[in-house]
């Protein structure tokens, strides 16, 4: 018999994603419009996750329902009615409400367009009233100004895609006059000094004679693939000649620079009634404008050459959607990793994770299990298991938390991927349903690192959980109180107050276990405006899912060069000991222990294991697998590590990280493709682990944690819990 296909009709997601006792956390749920699960009741009950791995090499699916008046109180309902919730994407950039805007008769507007992505219906330019600019879906400008009889005019020639154009538009209301032009604009790169057609359209309207823009706020995109800059409003009818700058002693006009305020959500007026705005869903900033011309790269030297933004019919940052349910996190409710467990009418269960942190200060625990959030926002409804990548194929049997993401792209995308104008998706957002952030949805990041919590819950280790967001916002201060640190399995994306915050961390005695693979790699950015935005800029090297265009290497938050810490001088060598050396999904390998793992000064962390060859076995088929770090001093990793043990047998499949090539090279049993088991002391006492491997959590639980990966990962975390401390060798 076939398997019935289960549909997914629930989501939700929650905000925010990690709260002290104390704070609130809000659930938004939504259920689609035709779907017996809504609306309609829905239970919710608080659950404690202990592991959301449900494959049968894992310790198994396992979840404690809490007693759920015990932690909220009598005020918790026995049900919520779940109505659907659309998803709105598109950035924009909207200027509130104004007397002088909605009191505009003539007018006389332009703004420099450049357009990515023509077609797939009518883009909005700017929107203000009953006047709306706008691109057909062929490309043409057209103008629509409303009155009793609405008009419309368009160019007859259209705009060509990746060109920078200008378009100006005005109306005369004393006459009924309607104008419309666009011209090529050439850029200041050498290489573009084509000029390319223009067109201007004139119409007479008389019913149109005495009609006025109308009130509202003026919206610039919100439907549109492209490149705005320097819009221009003046509150006087057009001339002979469209785009005409205002005159010194005229205070009937508004210009807006994108390029002051890059890297916030504020839109500035350099006119003189400072109707100023702020951007929506976060179109992209700190992009090349029409007068880049290439010999800046760092938009902070020269802000008036990235005078652009980058706006995309299907940003979605904020999904903005109601609250059905809000629960206050109660004093005594350990620090931990929970979700809210929807049930519908008809059986469909949603879940919507989140963390519970310790109060401020008030570390519960020697352990900090450090949830690496910044992956999970980086991969947030990542469509590789749907599409496929270069380094694996796509799938043929999707769960439904994925078919829900082929068949909703308005949930948004991960930072894996292009827009639908196929530029790079350089920003990721929590506000928004993200259907991999599940128990059990995807076997990459989150549901993995769940086998984290069930490891240390078998060992009977009290811990508390914190976030990368946490880490991020707070810096060193939230590892304070902590003896030891553990990483999950893919720890990947890293800001600067993050990496620093560790580093200083381990300086002062820290102990980090760095239970994964590939970490430490890529540099991030969050927004001081919109903390639940984080940007990457993905520069020069790196695996990757596109490459950052020319000139915009730099974060707009912060203003940071992007790309690896490796490029950037911090390769996670210098830290952890190992960096990332190779990448290979089809299946995973063994260890092969080194002298050092027998009579050397870290032998103890092999206590308990025998023979040569361990690791071969776990959910991969061995613990050294998916993406693998190695120990090179030539990157700094220290001279007194030791190396421990090294994975061996990896499939043709696993190749070695591209930024290590100055060439193209085909290379057989690559020396360099291999995981190693790496320790080290640090200074005042403390310690590193690393195990270089993603797949290594994936063996824990091996024959009921009764394995070696287990027996070295518990050797290792019952010293480092120990306070004598660590004294390095002395180097000669």
């Amino acid at each position: 018999m076939s398997k019935a296909v289960v549909t997914k009709t629930l989501v939700g997601y929650c905000d925010p994603f990690a709260a002290r006792p104390g704070d609130q956390i809000e659930l938004m749920m939504s259920a689609e419009p035709d779907a017996g699960a809504g609306p309609g009741p829905c239970r919710v009950d608080v659950v404690r996750t202990i592991c959301g791995d449900p494959s049968s090499k894992g310790p198994g699916f396992r979840e404690e329902v809490l007693d759920q008046r015990a932690i909220t109180g009598a005020s918790w309902p026995e049900s919520i009615d779940v109505g659907h919730q659309p998803l709105r994407p598109g950035s924009s950039v909207e200027i509130p409400a104004d007397a002088w805007l909605g009191g505009l008769g003539s007018f006389t507007f332009e703004v420099l367009v450049y357009p990515t992505r023509l077609g797939g219906g009518r883009q909005v330019l700017a929107r203000l009233g009953g006047f709306e600019l706008s691109l057909g879906d062929d490309g043409r400008p057209g103008l629509r100004v409303g009155g009793a009889s609405e008009s419309f005019v368009q160019t007859t020639r259209p705009l060509s895609e990746r060109r920078w154009w200008r378009v100006a538009a005005g109306f005369d209301q004393a006459t009924g006059r309607l104008v419309l032009r666009h011209e090529a604009l050439p850029t200041r790169l050498p290489s573009d000094r084509l000029l390319l057609h223009g067109d201007v359209t004139e119409a007479v309207v008389p019913d149109l004679v005495g009609v006025g823009v109308g009130p509202g706020p003026l919206v610039f995109a919100g439907s549109f693939d492209g490149r705005l800059e320097a819009p221009v409003l003046q509150g006087r009818a057009p001339g002979d000649l469209l785009g005409e700058a205002p005159s010194a002693d005229d205070d009937q006009w508004a210009a807006w620079d994108f390029s002051v305020g890059i890297g916030t959500v504020t839109v500035h007026d350099r006119g003189p009634r400072s109707l100023h705005g702020r951007t929506h869903q976060s179109p992209t900033r700190a992009v090349t404008g029409s007068c880049w011309d290439g010999s800046v790269q760092r938009w902070a030297d020269d802000p008036a050459q990235y005078g652009a933004i980058h706006f995309h019919r299907d940003d979605l940052t904020d999904a903005g959607w109601q609250a059905d349910l809000r629960l206050t996190v109660p004093a005594g409710l350990p620090s931990g990793l929970y979700a809210f467990r929807i049930t519908a009418a008809d059986g469909e269960v949603d879940r919507v994770p989140f963390v519970v942190r310790p109060a401020a200060g008030a570390a519960t625990a020697p352990v900090a299990l450090l949830l690496p959030t910044a992956t999970y926002w980086a991969y947030a409804n990542h469509r590789m298991s749907i599409s496929g990548a270069e380094f694996f194929a796509a799938h043929t049997s999707l769960r439904p938390e994925f078919r829900y993401i082929r068949d909703h792209p308005a949930v948004g995308y991960s930072m894996y991927e292009y827009h639908d104008d196929h530029s790079g998706v350089m920003v990721s957002s929590r506000r928004r349903p993200v259907l991999n952030l599940r128990p059990g949805a995807d076997g990459w990041a989150f549901t993995a690192d769940t086998n984290l919590v069930a490891y240390l819950t078998a060992l009977g280790v009290t811990f508390d959980v914190i976030t990368d967001d946490d880490l991020h916002r707070e810096g060193r201060s939230l590892l304070d109180g902590y003896r030891v640190v553990m990483t999950g399995s893919h720890p990947e994306y890293w800001s600067t107050p993050m990496l620093d915050g560790l580093a200083d961390w381990l300086g002062d005695g820290g102990r980090l276990m760095y239970l994964g693979g590939n970490g430490f790699y890529w540099r991030v950015a969050w927004s001081a405006d919109e903390p639940w935005v984080m940007e990457v800029r993905r520069a020069e090297d790196g695996t990757r899912g596109w490459i950052a265009e020319p000139g915009e290497y730099y974060h707009a938050f912060g203003g940071e060069y992007g790309g690896l810490w490796r490029r950037l001088g911090r390769a996670p060598n210098q830290l952890v000991g190992v960096g990332f050396a190779a990448q290979g999904f089809d299946r995973a390998s063994p260890y092969r222990r080194h002298q050092e793992s027998i009579d050397g000064r870290a032998a103890w962390i092999f206590d308990g294991v025998e023979g040569e060859v361990f690791g071969g076995f776990g959910i991969g088929g061995g613990a050294a697998g998916q993406e693998i770090d190695r120990f090179d001093s030539t990157l700094g990793s220290p001279a007194h590590a030791v190396v421990l043990a090294t994975s061996f047998d990896h499939s043709a499949e696993m190749l070695r990280t591209k930024e290590e090539f100055l060439a193209t090279a085909i290379l057989e049993d690559d020396p360099k493709v291999r995981s190693d088991v790496v320790f080290f002391e640090g200074p005042a006492g403390g310690a590193v682990f690393s195990v270089g491997s993603i797949s290594w959590y994936g063996a824990l639980a091996h024959n009921g944690y009764v394995n070696d990966v287990a027996t070295i990962t518990t050797n290792v975390l019952r010293r480092f819990l120990d306070p004598a401390p660590f004294q390095p060798p002395v180097q000669g």
